[in-house]
């Protein structure tokens, strides 16, 4: 590690196998905390190279628990993080939305690190229990359309630089890895990205994958997903799009409206509220919208296919209906009893 740190302070890149190989160490614990606090922060002080999140894409899916969910066609609706911006769990709720209008979800999510409460928190906290059992997995995406595949089961890397990451308390790569390494290895996704350098770098990484229907969202005043704020940049298998509320018949929101306070209850209470057709406007709005534009990317090449405006009557069906917070029941009652 010494000498390959010192070769990155002198502001050189390395190679893809030369990634690999390093994270594949970290993995079998070969480096201390130290070691990889200094490694990850040199990736926050330059842009990551095709090659070095190649690198890392590799390793870890090459050491993940490999989850088969292919009958399901399932979506994933992920988000990089590390945008700074402390909104409500959007994407996650977002899930449960397409869930109550019969989408499968296969959601890979894990704690917050740059934020106060990430996927994993949330979950946690309203009682859901984390799983590698496919048998249960399969049962739940079968029953309540949705399964929540918490990275550090299935990534022996992401465990590895857990407390590293969470002490250090900023993105680092491994933000960028999440929506990479879904070891479901779904075919549809739903990412948010932090920048619009990495959504660039993602588009090219995912034009190369065949079969996969992609839809790349970063919101242009900053966020990982469609905040509503501004307009959004889009990079899907139909081309590449800047959109705007106003387009999309809606209005902007104040990024306060969209805030997900400051601790894991307040965000579980947005959480539950949304689902139950109980929150603002603006974040109904926000919900709303992604759900709209996630649905049309799980419908993609399918005798579904569909406008934003149907898709997201779809989604607002499925909140009014009930049928989105049924999925949350759903997932809690199906969801392994802690002993």
């Amino acid at each position: 590690m010494k000498n390959i740190l010192n070769h990155l302070y002198e502001h050189h890149t390395i190679t893809r196998e030369e990634a690999k190989n390093l994270l594949l160490q970290m993995a079998n614990g070969e480096y201390n905390q130290l070691q990889i606090a200094s490694f990850l922060t040199v990736f926050n002080m330059r842009s990551i190279t095709v090659d070095e999140l190649l690198g890392f894409r590799d390793a870890m899916l090459e050491t993940c628990l490999r989850i088969d969910l292919s009958a399901y066609d399932a979506i994933d609706l992920c988000g990089t993080g590390g945008d700074g911006k402390n909104t409500f769990n959007i994407s996650t709720i977002t899930s449960f939305v397409l869930a109550g209008a019969g989408v499968k979800v296969a959601k890979h999510g894990n704690y917050g690190v740059s934020s106060p409460c990430g996927s994993s928190n949330v979950l946690e906290h309203l009682g859901i229990t984390f799983t590698t059992d496919e048998f249960v997995l399969q049962r739940q995406i079968e029953e309540a359309n949705i399964c929540f595949l918490h990275a550090p089961l299935f990534h022996p890397a992401a465990k590895a630089v857990a407390p590293v990451r969470l002490r250090l308390g900023v993105k680092t790569f491994f933000n960028m890895l999440g929506p990479m390494v879904n070891p479901a290895f779904v075919k549809r996704q739903m990412i948010g990205v932090f920048s619009l350098e990495l959504a660039r770098l993602y588009a090219y990484l995912y034009q190369k994958q065949e079969g996969t229907q992609f839809s790349i969202i970063h919101s242009l005043a900053g966020y990982d997903e469609i905040s509503l704020t501004s307009p959004f940049k889009m990079i899907s298998n139909k081309g590449e799009f800047i959109v705007s509320p106003k387009e999309l018949g809606t209005k902007t929101v104040k990024a306060k409206e969209i805030e997900g306070g400051n601790t894991i209850e307040e965000a579980a209470k947005i959480f539950v509220s949304v689902l139950k057709n109980e929150a603002t406007e603006a974040q109904m709005e926000v919900v709303l919208t992604n759900a709209a534009i996630a649905i049309q990317t799980a419908f993609r090449g399918t005798k579904k296919e569909t406008s934003f405006e149907d898709a997201k009557a779809l989604a607002r069906e499925s909140i009014e209906s009930g049928k989105a917070y049924q999925s949350l029941e759903k997932l809690l009652k199906l969801s392994p009893q802690l002993v």
